[in-house]
Formats: C-alpha cells, structure tokens, sequence
C-alpha cells in the first residue's frame, strides 16, 4: 500500500511516498515558494534529485505538480496506486485527541483552531483541500503535532492563569512535535525491551521541545499554547518572563506583534549569538573562541538539563534520554555540554561513541541513565496513523 505523508506550509508542501506496511520510503520531495512565478519543484528518487523552477502559484498548482512528477519519474504508473494520504497538522486543541479520517466537519475544525496556530493551520488546511481535489475517492488523514501530548495530567498542562481563561478560551499547554515524540519513545522502548520506562526525549533542531514519557504516554512537554513557549532555540526565545513583553513594547514603540515576532524570528541562537540561527555555525564560532556564540549554547544546554531535571522528579525516576531531530541527532558538541551539567543523576556519555552519528546507545556501562541518539521518523508515523484510522 502506497501511503503519502504531507507537511504543507504556508507556501511550501513536503512530501514522502512511503510503502506500507513495511514503512520503506519510495521517494520524498518539496515544492518551495508557492505563490511565485520561480518557485521550486524537488524530487528525490533511485538516489536521484531532479530539480525544477517554474511558476506554482497555488497548493492546487503544487499538488498537481507534484503527482505528475511522480508519473513523470517511473515513481508509480498513475495517480490511483496511492491509497491514503496523511496530513500534518500542528494544532489539534483538545478537539482531537487521536488522528482523524477528514470529512468537511474536521477541515472546518482545523481551520477554526488556526486561532491558535495562525502560521500553521490554515496552510495545513490549504494542503488538505488540494489534495483532496486531485484524489477525492482517497482516504485523508489528519495527523496532529498535538495528540501525543493529550495524556497530560492538568497539573502538568495548566496555567496559573484564571481558569476560566481556560474553560472559555482553552488556554493550556498543547505541546507539539507529538509524532516526533512518539516514535523516538517507541524505539527507545523497543532498545530496552520493555514499555515499563521513564523516558526523557530531546527534540532539538531549529525548533525543539522536550516530552516526558512514561510508560508509554507523554506526561509533561516543554513547548506550550504555541511553539514559542520552553528553552531557546534556534531563533525562539522560549519562555521568559510575561511582563518583559510589555516593557520592551514601551521601550522599541513597538507592538504587542512585532515583540512576538522578535521573540520568534530573532530570538534563541540568533539573538544570542548575533551570528546565525544554525547550530553549525554556533559550533564553529565556538571553536574560533566567540564568547556569545558558546553563551548561546550554554544557554540552551542549562535550560534543558533543568527541564529533564525536573521531568526526573515528576516521572520519579529516569531510564533514558534520547536525543533526535537536526542538532540532536548530529551535534556532539551541544549532547556533551547537557549531559555534563546531568553528572548528579549519575547520567556519563561515552565521549567516543558520542562522536559516531545514526541509532546507537552513547552512554557509558556504569552510567544510571542511558542515553541514546535516535533518528526521528514522524514521517513514517503519520503513515501508520493513515493506515490505523483509515481502516478501522
């Protein structure tokens, strides 16, 4: 079974052919810069990548494009060999606390809870109804960011806020990257044998969250109503103290928006260091002795020992971190520097095996906690969650 995973943005549509059930992955690709006449077509088949620019003026435009690519490139012989399309979605409020067969009622949803994900849902829900134009005899699937996260307990999702801001206007704590969360989990599971864990799971790439698992089920994650909220990324503050947003307003003349954006756009690693948003030029600085550069890292790296820290105490206990996603798959440099401020849990890395990339257990044999170097795949889970929910 031919399934398509799809991560639409607002002007952009990832997007993997994968083979199910055995979860081999057939070709992958993007369309970049829709709405523009040089926008960008980028298939990567039989270890191939063919690359077009061209006019995209639209998702419609992009979705067409990118079934004929895969005609065009001996991926399948027609349109009717894919038979289930998923969806990412970022926001599910608590709307949906599973993935979802999408009907006209959920793509309303969708886009009512945009709301709250105004950069996210509404170009999830333009990449959900270009699909469905092309292939409207296929199952669609919405796959939520927020999902994973729905086992929360209140104690760990609410705010301190008046409550009735979150009966009437469901202010909480979502957490996102859900499926990235799940799979890494999982496979930790699956390394040790045993569902019963304490895990600790660390995203961190441009954008990065942590989530505390247990036993299978997310009890506690570091992002909150919206991706801005936890530790400093790669160009997100993270969470800082409430009233700083007023104060600067004052300060710059600027508003309530325009202090949001800095603190998403020009915020984390970029403001920080005044170098760059990609922890490859953060590390290279570092080793060319830029103090603010080394700061930025040192920033990041405390507040997520904190984070696993206190995820540590809430869980009682801790079997594994993992790390995963761009930074934490591949920066040995900024692993080191987080486990080194854990050496009270009895957490050590194996500072040779710290250096290898791809799924692999670094920490020492005597340490407490073991720690692990997973790759992520939510690819592949929005994938199975296709198959499950269009087949029940």
């Amino acid at each position: 079974m031919k399934v398509m995973a799809v991560n639409a943005g607002s002007s952009s549509i990832k997007f993997q052919l994968l083979d199910m059930p055995s979860e081999t992955q057939i070709t992958s690709g993007i369309v970049e810069r829709i709405g523009s006449e040089n926008a960008l077509f980028t298939i990567k088949y039989n270890g191939e990548k063919h690359v077009v620019e061209t006019s995209i003026l639209d998702h419609g435009v992009g979705v067409n494009l990118i079934l004929e690519g895969l005609i065009k490139h001996h991926v399948i012989k027609d349109i009717n060999e894919i038979e289930g399309v998923g969806h990412r979605v970022v926001q599910g409020g608590e709307v949906f606390k599973d993935s979802v067969l999408i009907d006209e009622k959920v793509l309303q949803q969708i886009v009512d809870l945009g709301e709250m994900a105004p950069l996210h849902n509404p170009a999830n829900a333009t990449g959900i109804k270009a699909f469905k134009a092309v292939l409207p005899n296929v199952p669609q699937v919405a796959v939520f960011d927020t999902t994973f996260h729905q086992t929360m307990d209140k104690d760990a999702y609410l705010y301190g806020t008046p409550y009735e801001w979150y009966t009437k206007y469901g202010i909480r704590k979502y957490g996102f990257h859900g499926t990235s969360h799940q799979y890494v989990s999982e496979k930790a599971n699956q390394l040790m044998g045993t569902t019963d864990t304490k895990v600790v799971v660390c995203h961190i790439g441009n954008g990065a969250s942590l989530s505390a698992v247990k036993d299978g089920h997310c009890v506690d994650t570091s992002m909150g109503f919206t991706p801005l909220e936890g530790f400093p990324m790669g160009t997100r503050s993270g969470s800082i103290d409430p009233a700083i947003t007023s104060y600067m307003a004052n300060k710059l003349n600027a508003s309530a928006q325009e202090i949001t954006d800095i603190l998403n756009k020009k915020s984390g690693y970029l403001g920080i260091s005044g170098i760059s948003n990609d922890a490859r030029d953060i590390e290279q600085a570092i080793v060319e002795g830029n103090e603010r550069a080394r700061l930025a890292f040192d920033v990041q790296a405390k507040q997520i020992a904190d984070y696993i820290g206190s995820y540590h105490i809430y869980m009682g206990g801790l079997d594994a971190i993992c790390f995963t996603a761009g930074i934490g798959e591949n920066s040995s440099v900024l692993r080191q520097m987080i486990i080194d401020r854990l050496a009270v849990l009895g957490v050590k890395l194996d500072a040779e095996l710290n250096k290898l990339r791809g799924e692999r257990l670094i920490s020492t044999a005597d340490s407490k906690v073991k720690v692990f170097i997973i790759p992520t795949d939510e690819e592949v889970m929005i994938a199975r969650d296709t198959i499950r929910i269009s087949h029940k």
